[in-house]
């Protein structure tokens, strides 16, 4: 069970990294200075993770990386608006 918590923990700490990034760029309209490579590498890589987890049948690594993806795919929506 604590190891299911300490995943879902780690998970929720990920996803939220790049959610003050999103709301920056959502408030100033500006995107200049994110890097569309960073942005299509580490949303290949969430992907890839969530296939993974789906594969191996693990919740956890499946919600963290898929939720994770879809804030890498508002960054790249803002990215190609704004930058």
């Amino acid at each position: 069970m604590w190891l299911t918590a300490l995943g879902l923990l780690a998970a929720a700490l990920t996803t939220a990294a790049n959610i003050p990034q999103v709301v920056k760029c959502w408030r100033t309209r500006k995107a200049d200075d994110i890097s569309l490579a960073m942005i299509v590498t580490l949303g290949s890589g969430l992907a890839l993770w969530t296939v993974y987890g789906v594969l191996r049948g693990d919740l956890v690594v499946v919600i963290g990386n898929a939720v994770a993806f879809l804030i890498a795919c508002a960054l790249l929506g803002l990215k190609l608006r704004f930058g």
